[in-house]
């Protein structure tokens, strides 16, 4: 009897085992052989999975709603949880589309601010981050199969900051979980292993509510998967309760009076500057009346003055009229004034944007030179080439020049540790000046271009959080706001409006213990990472191996 062949698959209805993927668009007859196009596939499987899609979309912008200014920060926890369920047990290629789904729309909403610069800035820097959340979605899909999965979300989170925070350029910290939890229960772990230990466990929370959930939908509330189900949802809450268990050192060595001088600026966005001198003379007049609120008894003489970044928008070793008026409001206060300015490089086409302390006697003395310049905003990668496509790239005629020490320096009787603006959003810049002996933090920053945008916010949760990392009062001084002293727990114990002239007077706490954090470094962020990477590697390594047995038969 002869063999009977089982008939060919009609290749116009023949669908893969995931049933998106590859399967040819019905009315449509392929050749055998004949695979469509990439950009037909993913097309394909876009319309065919909208609704999930909508859902991870839904998912990005209520992640965005956990950030400040509307800091709804259970949403962190619902926003990891729902992208956990989206990717359960789906194939690595349609969780990646998942990822960015989710990720795109969070980061537009979140950066909306660059929206001074220009839309074309938000989608384009948003989608490069966004792009780092489709490896994280094909993670979490792979290794919904493997047992104690809340335990990898919390570790694959991790691992996808770790990378979006260093890569491309040094990175973009923007939108990490831990900064939409500066005022949670989660907070306190910052001490321990710094913001991506607090990332670790919101994330872990939002893989064990998902589980829950699970659980619950399974078991429909009843049997043993119900129980399941209760049992991660109250390890979720204990996971939160246990952050209060955490101390946080607050006990202070000494205080410094410190003034932090705002003097405003000329308008908000782009061209905030004004014409020159503007800024400066608005800095050097609120000086000068504090000088005299000094002298009347109406305000305590201060050990420092702040003044912001860019509050003397001119060179003052380039133009005598700048350094005068500075040199003349220094002396006027009777103590050192440290003042942002932007000088020049160590070569034509290099400027350099620092904080030099100005002594009432001696001049200007010690500075700190920012460490990490904005990419596209304080540099031109590729100049050569870019600028001959994206002309307004143009408006940055010099390029910022790189500091290579951190910024303590003895300011007023103590050592303080100078950061400038958004250096502040990166561990090791600010790990590292903490470890240099700086006994406070300050944050020289100029939010103008960003004003009423909810930027400054964002950046004053940073603050917030490094102050409970690392142990120290933050004191933060901008040109148009928010200035504020954050004391060592976190607390916001002064502010400023925006765009108002203002003086904070403040007494600064001074510390000199370290936290675990501070003493452990990077171990946290790297062993997790790793983790998560191992767990995907788990996840891979049976069908891999399968497969080699197969083809060895």
């Amino acid at each position: 009897m002869a063999a009977t062949v089982p008939p060919r698959p009609d290749t116009a209805t023949a669908r893969p085992v995931d049933g998106t993927l590859g399967a040819p668009e019905p009315g449509i007859r392929t050749e055998p052989g004949h695979r469509p196009g990439r950009m037909r596939r993913l097309v394909r499987a876009a319309r065919a999975d909208w609704r999930r899609t909508a859902l991870a979309v839904a998912g990005g912008l209520a992640l965005t709603a956990a950030f400040p200014p509307y800091d709804l920060w259970p949403l962190s926890i619902a926003a990891v949880a729902a992208l956990t369920l989206l990717t359960h047990r789906r194939t690595a290629r349609q969780a990646a589309w998942t990822g960015f789904a989710f990720g795109f729309p969070f980061f537009v909403w979140l950066l909306q601010w660059l929206h001074v610069v220009g839309w074309d800035a938000v989608i384009g820097l948003s989608a490069i981050e966004a792009a780092f959340f489709v490896p994280l979605g094909a993670g979490l899909a792979l290794t919904s199969r493997l047992r104690c999965r809340p335990l990898w979300v919390g570790c694959l989170w991790v691992a996808e900051e770790l990378v979006r925070d260093r890569v491309p350029f040094g990175g973009f910290p923007w939108g990490r979980l831990a900064f939409a939890n500066a005022g949670s229960p989660f907070t306190p772990f910052a001490a321990l292993g710094g913001a991506p230990l607090v990332t670790f466990v919101v994330a872990l929370c939002g893989g064990l509510l998902a589980a829950a959930v699970l659980a619950g939908w399974r078991s429909r509330g009843r049997g043993r998967q119900a129980l399941t189900g209760l049992g991660a949802a109250v390890l979720a809450l204990l996971v939160g309760v246990c952050g209060y268990a955490v101390p946080v050192p607050t006990n202070a060595d000494g205080q410094l009076k410190v003034a932090v001088v705002q003097g405003n600026v000329a308008q908000p966005g782009m061209h905030f500057l004004g014409r020159p001198m503007m800024i400066l003379n608005n800095h050097v007049n609120a000086t000068l009346q504090l000088a005299r609120d000094i002298k009347a008894g109406r305000a305590p003489k201060p050990d420092l003055v702040i003044w912001p970044e860019n509050s003397s928008d001119l060179d003052p070793f380039s133009y005598p009229q700048a350094y005068d008026a500075i040199t003349g409001a220094v002396r006027a206060i009777g103590v050192p004034v440290l003042v942002g300015a932007l000088v020049d490089g160590p070569d034509a086409d290099h400027v350099q944007n620092e904080g030099i302390l100005w002594s009432p006697t001696t001049g200007p003395g010690a500075s700190y030179t920012k460490q990490h310049p904005v990419p596209f905003g304080e540099y031109v990668p590729f100049r050569k080439e870019l600028t001959k496509v994206i002309h307004r790239l143009d408006e940055i005629p010099r390029d910022f020049y790189p500091g290579k020490h951190t910024g303590v320096m003895t300011m007023g009787g103590a050592r303080l540790g100078d950061v400038i603006c958004f250096e502040v959003a990166y561990d090791g810049i600010v790990r590292d000046t903490v470890n240099a002996g700086a006994r406070a933090l300050v944050v020289q920053t100029n939010n103008a271009t960003y004003g009423r945008t909810g930027q400054p916010e964002q950046q004053l949760a940073m603050y917030r959080l490094r102050a409970v990392e690392h142990g120290r009062a933050v004191v933060a001084a901008a040109t148009s706001g928010i200035s504020a002293l954050v004391e060592p727990n976190g607390t916001v114990k002064q502010r400023s409006k925006e765009f108002t002239r203002e003086v904070l007077n403040v007494n600064l706490p001074l510390r000199d213990g370290t936290t675990v954090a501070d003493r452990i470094g990077a171990v946290p962020e790297w062993t997790l990472a790793m983790v998560g990477v191992l767990s995907c590697a788990a996840a891979i390594w049976p069908g891999r191996r399968g497969r080699m047995e197969d083809k060895g038969k």
